[in-house]
């Protein structure tokens, strides 16, 4: 764990010891890693708080660090890392005329010197230590270069490096060519700039080959060229070809790493002979690596890796493989233990977007981008029939059923698809059953589970249309699949995941999490939401959730949730109760991760990350977790810290007087017989306490909450519970209150939709279409539910003489709406005057 967003560059010491690595985006981080034991041991924060850094350097004696901003305005810092200064050295911001620069190389034989250039243009530097530390800077080419400079197509520039002569500097170019730089020598930092540019000027363009030049290197006496065609090319001093070596298999070369042991038999009084004798490594740009054995030019491929997205991985129900699909048609399947590559096999028809084994581990079935599905032998990766074709749509899941009958998949037009296995002339054979449009938005999963009291299948999918399809596949016949039930899960807000909860009681449920940071568990049979409760909040919702196995060191009564959001994985204790100690998450791809999968026996989990083109491999580690819910205190001590102020803070008081307050009006504001104290208020009075404390439910979510708990106990002593104390009320209302609190945005997306822009170009909703809405559209409010709430919201604060139960007239709310609502009204004004909500921009 480094970085929180992808790393950007990385460059190593000559030792190859020390490893340079940084990133971009927000809270970028320039970190130096010991490679001998993999521990980071120097991080510099807020290097370049603008965009983080695109380019990143390491001196020969490795004491400095060079980085260059990827802001628009470019900076660039020099840093002695091994300092524990926070600040660098020295800096300079670059002028956006010279391009963006995106590559940087120190002077081999001066640390004080460096280069970096653009695609058309080149920047040297030099600097020197002042007087109390401070620094100054010379860009020795502070002019533009331009076709004219040349005389000669060019092209664009790839890498530059500093001869080994220390009197000239080279730059490759996508043309084929070097660019030969000449130097002043010896360089020293003038008093003043010169009028007219000096230090380093283009004495002449070297035409080295055709094909574009990708990689420009110096070692010892030889200049080392990497071109697009995969060709490695060894030069003199003077750019005289010294041997070649290319492959027809190798692709456009992005770096070289020479060895630092030299064969036996290598000359090493010869500096040349020295250099053309080590064996090195290529990495190409389609994710290939190679070492190339310079005594016999043999080019071995040690490492093929995904050139396109990562979006499929499957683990082995009861072997410890791991398979793994690419966009680029890579499947590859691994032994993960000993991280041991098995079998792979490429499809060039189109890229893998799903993977699924069966529960008996014989076959992997495979959605394809183009919409064809495959069956694959588990093993040898061979296909065991035809290919299916019913869709154009790329395949987004897929699934077996426990008994390895059916395959589902789902695609993204919104279709299920099934297909059965049957006995054919003797054997065994898959064939496609029904398909159906189920959905009107994106299906988020497709889910068997087993009919209660049967060991028929039974099939689900979950659409972003709130919809949960069951289907009859014993009903189903050829070309027509049987829909039994469809139910709407959520109100507003959209359900992401979903899977089967442990059978933890006498219920039976599945779990849900929805884009608002909830997850909600409805039973399997009547599809009612039974409970609501605060989920993980990560900075993204949960995007897939899977329940743990059972491992053989952990404890067979406790249960996890494995769950992965927009860039993280986590894990989550169960039962799920809105305890936000009982679950912790890593960053595992910043770029976004797309899938992950649990192996057979608990113990490690696998994320994919999509478009960064890896996977990974995580250890679970239950004791971790259970340590941090311990620490994180028992009973409603979790729940207090999720109050504002905490136990002792004003909110939590308040939250008392409304609990003692509903008490004193269901007996009465002014009786005068003795008063009943009680810990508990009616289930009825929920919405009113919760109301007056800031959160403000819908009708339907009123409901769940006072059936919530109404049926908490039904299932296990068959009575229904009719009133609520106040530590069991702190839960209820931390778990259904909005996980982000009042969003201003939310309310402007709604006047975005309902509105219209006026004159001045705000969105506004007319007043008349205001009413109207509220009365016709959603949870409809009655004429009279409405002139109470108006006169209520918009009355005058009561007069002295008024107590503060006194309340308008109702019958005068046509008037006082005309007086105090505007004609058009505007987000802003619907939140401060109507609503009268202290609503933070």
């Amino acid at each position: 764990q480094g970085h929180t967003n992808v790393i950007s560059c990385l460059c190593v010491s000559e030792n190859k010891r020390w490893v340079a690595t940084a990133d971009r985006g927000p809270d970028a981080l320039i970190m130096v890693w010991d490679s001998y034991s993999g521990v980071p041991v120097r991080t510099i924060f807020e290097s370049h708080p603008e965009d983080g850094v695109c380019a990143i350097a390491i001196s020969q004696d490795a004491k400095y660090l060079v980085t260059i901003s990827a802001a628009t305005v470019q900076k660039v810092c020099v840093w002695r890392w091994t300092s524990p200064k926070e600040k660098a050295i020295c800096s300079i911001e670059l002028k956006p005329e010279f391009g963006h620069q995106d590559y940087v190389i120190f002077n081999p034989q001066n640390p004080h010197e460096f280069l970096s250039n653009s695609k058309t243009q080149m920047i040297f530097y030099l600097w020197v230590r002042r007087d109390r530390g401070s620094c100054l800077w010379d860009k020795n080419t502070a002019w533009l270069l331009s076709p004219q400079t040349f005389k000669c197509l060019v092209g664009q520039f790839s890498q530059s490096v500093f001869h080994f002569n220390n009197t000239q500097a080279l730059t490759g170019t996508s043309a084929g060519k070097l660019v030969v730089w000449d130097m002043d020598n010896p360089r020293t930092l003038p008093e003043e700039l010169p009028p007219k540019p000096h230090g380093i000027t283009a004495t002449k363009v070297v035409p080295m080959q055709e094909e574009s030049l990708t990689v420009l290197k110096v070692l010892d006496s030889c200049i080392i060229t990497g071109d697009v065609k995969g060709q490695v090319k060894f030069y003199d001093g003077q750019l005289r070809l010294l041997t070649m070596y290319s492959h027809d298999e190798v692709g456009p070369i992005q770096s070289i790493s020479f060895s630092t042991i030299l064969p036996s038999w290598s000359d090493s009084s010869n500096s040349v002979s020295f250099t053309l004798n080590r064996n090195f490594i290529l990495s190409t740009s389609d994710a290939t690596m190679f070492h190339v054995a310079t005594d016999s030019t043999n080019f071995e491929r040690i490492m093929q890796e995904a050139k396109k997205a990562v979006n499929a991985i499957a683990c082995h129900p009861q072997e410890p493989f791991v398979a793994v699909g690419s966009h680029c048609g890579l499947l590859k399947v691994w032994e993960y233990k000993q991280t041991q590559y098995i079998v792979s096999r490429i499809f060039t028809e189109a890229g893998i977007q799903c993977l699924s084994y069966d529960p008996e581990g014989c076959f992997l079935a495979a959605g394809f981008t183009d919409g064809s599905v495959y069956i694959l032998d588990a093993i040898s990766l061979q296909s065991i029939c035809e290919a299916f074709q019913f869709s154009q749509s790329p395949v987004t899941h897929i699934s077996f059923s426990h008994d390895s009958k059916y395959l589902a998949t789902a695609n993204e037009n919104h279709s299920v698809t099934v297909y059965k296995r049957v006995l054919q002339n003797g054997s065994r054979c898959w064939e496609h059953l029904a398909g159906l449009d189920s959905h009107y938005k994106p299906i988020r999963g497709i889910f068997f589970g087993v009919h209660p009291g049967s060991n028929e299948p039974r099939l689900l999918s979950l659409g972003e249309d709130r919809q949960l399809v069951e289907y009859d596949l014993t009903s189903s016949i050829k070309d027509h699949l049987v829909v039994t039930h469809r139910d709407r899960l959520e109100q507003a807000a959209v359900p992401l995941c979903l899977t089967w909860y442990p059978q933890l009681s006498t219920e039976s449920f599945f779990l849900t999490a929805n884009n608002c940071y909830k997850m909600k568990l409805y039973n399997t049979m009547t599809k009612v939401c039974r409970k609501t409760l605060l989920g993980p909040t990560y900075g993204s919702p949960l995007e897939k959730i899977q329940i743990l196995p059972r491992t053989s060191c952990a404890d067979p009564q406790q249960r996890y949730l494995v769950f992965i959001t927009k860039d993280k994985v986590g894990l989550q204790m169960l039962p799920v109760d809105g305890n936000p100690h009982k679950s912790s998450a890593f960053i595992c791809h910043p770029d976004g991760a797309s899938d992950f999968a649990i192996s057979h026996d608990g113990r490690y989990i696998f994320t994919a990350g999509g478009k960064e083109r890896t996977f990974m491999k995580w250890k679970v580690n239950l004791p971790a977790l259970d340590a941090a819910a311990f620490l994180g205190g028992e009973d409603l001590i979790p729940f207090y810290s999720l109050l504002d102020g905490g136990r002792e803070g004003k909110f939590f008081r308040e939250l008392e007087d409304y609990f003692y307050y509903v008490q004193l009006c269901r007996q009465g504001i002014d009786t005068l017989e003795k008063r009943q104290v009680s810990t508990h208020i009616p289930l009825e009075e929920i919405p009113s306490v919760m109301r007056a404390i800031g959160f403000y439910p819908s009708e339907e979510e009123i409901e769940e909450m006072i059936n919530e708990v109404r049926f908490s106990k039904y299932a296990d002593t068959g009575e229904e519970v009719t009133k609520i104390n106040l530590g069991d009320f702190i839960k209820l209302y931390t778990n259904h209150r909005p996980a982000l609190g009042l969003s201003m945005k939310n309310i402007q997306r709604a006047f975005q939709v309902l509105g219209y822009d006026n004159k001045k170009g705000d969105k506004v909703i007319d007043r008349g279409d205001f009413l109207s809405l509220l009365q016709c559209r959603g949870e409809q409010m009655t004429e009279d539910e409405l002139a109470e709430c108006l006169t209520t919201l918009l009355c005058r604060r009561p007069r002295k003489e008024e107590s503060e139960l006194d309340t308008c007239d109702p019958t005068g709310a046509a008037a006082l709406t005309e007086e105090e609502i505007p004609a058009e009204i505007t987000a802003e004004i619907f939140v401060a005057d109507i609503l009268g909500l202290p609503i933070a921009e």
